[in-house]
Order: C-alpha cells, then sequence, then structure tokens
C-alpha cells in the first residue's frame, strides 16, 4: 500500500471518527450528568395575607359567618398532589396543582432533585404511572401536555398549566426527556 493511500485512510478513519464524537456529544451531553442547574421560584400569590387588628367586612377579626357568604381563600389551594418516583434516573420531590386566586392553575414541582439530561420537559398526562421500567416509556402513549422546558433538575419552580387542563384526564407528572422518549421520574396526582 502507498504512502499516499495509507494517509488517506487515515485520514478518512479519523473525519469519520470526529464526525461521530460530534454527534456523540451532541445527542447525550454527558457534560449534564456532572452539573446541575438550582431554580427555586416562589409560588406567585403565596405571600402570606396580612393581619388585621381592628373589625372586618364580616364582623369581628376572624369572623367568617357575618357575611353569609362563603369566603375564597386568601392564597393558593393545593387542587392534587403527588410524591415523585424514579425511573430512568433517580428522582425525588414533590408534584402539586395548585389553584391561583385569579383562578388559574400552576404546577408546582417542590423539592425536586433528578439528574440533569439532555431536552427534558414537563408534562402532564394521561397516564398510570408504574414504578420500575415499566414506567419509562408509557407517557407518550397517551394524551400529554407539554408544560416547557425543565427550567432546573434541582429547587422548586412553577410552570402555567393552560386554561381548560382537565385534572380529571390529566392526572401524572412526568420529567421527559425528549431526546430518548424516557421519564426520569413521575408522580400520580391524587385530588385534595
Amino acid at each position: 500500500m502507498s504512502g499516499w493511500v495509507r494517509k488517506s485512510l487515515v485520514t478518512g478513519v479519523l473525519v469519520v471518527g470526529l464526525i461521530a464524537a460530534g454527534v456523540g456529544l451532541y445527542l447525550f451531553q454527558p457534560w449534564k450528568l456532572w452539573t446541575d442547574e438550582k431554580v427555586d421560584e416562589a409560588l406567585p400569590g403565596a405571600a402570606a395575607p396580612e393581619k388585621s387588628d381592628g373589625p372586618t367586612e364580616a364582623g369581628t377579626p376572624g369572623d367568617s359567618a357575618g357575611s353569609g357568604k362563603a369566603e375564597k381563600p386568601a392564597g393558593p389551594v393545593t387542587l392534587a398532589s403527588g410524591e415523585f418516583i424514579t425511573h430512568e434516573h433517580e428522582t425525588t420531590g414533590r408534584a402539586k396543582v395548585v389553584e391561583l386566586q385569579d383562578g388559574s392553575l400552576v404546577l408546582r414541582l417542590q423539592d425536586l432533585n433528578t439528574s440533569n439530561g439532555p431536552d427534558l420537559k414537563v408534562w402532564i398526562t394521561d397516564a398510570k404511572v408504574k414504578p420500575g421500567t415499566a414506567g419509562w416509556h408509557v407517557f407518550d402513549d397517551g394524551a400529554h401536555l407539554s408544560l416547557g422546558g425543565l427550567k432546573g433538575n434541582k429547587g422548586s419552580q412553577n410552570y402555567t398549566l393552560p386554561a381548560g387542563a382537565d385534572l380529571d384526564e390529566y392526572s401524572s407528572v412526568t420529567i421527559w426527556c425528549d431526546r430518548f422518549d424516557v421519564s426520569f421520574g413521575a408522580a400520580e396526582l391524587s385530588r385534595a
């Protein structure tokens, strides 16, 4: 084999190897295994109600029977919640669907702790949460709503649910890796 052919062959193998390495790095993003993105958002409208020392419109302080009307709670109300279980990657924390004072719904991921990864999304779905490997791939089989990209793999964060999202239809939450079609972890939502 001549020197020119050998040099061309080695160059070709190196180019193919570099392209394969570049594609692998793009798809797997291995550096994310060693990096964390922490997000700590406050729940919208969760400020403590101001206390009043004097009489209220309903009568005396703390007397809700004076007006004869049922008062709307002063802050956010939890409608459904559940604990995360581990699927592809160890995942802990709590998912809560919260109704804000203005009637809008927010999915709150509280104290989330999971692995970072490529193309992670937050979905609410109609799938039943199954433990172990049986639950890794069920969430894209039925109805789901993507609430957007995961803001951080650690901490507490909020995702606005679209108007009309029916909690009787969407009964679970998953941290979904769109790149590899697998759940990192999921939570079954139980009504409060």
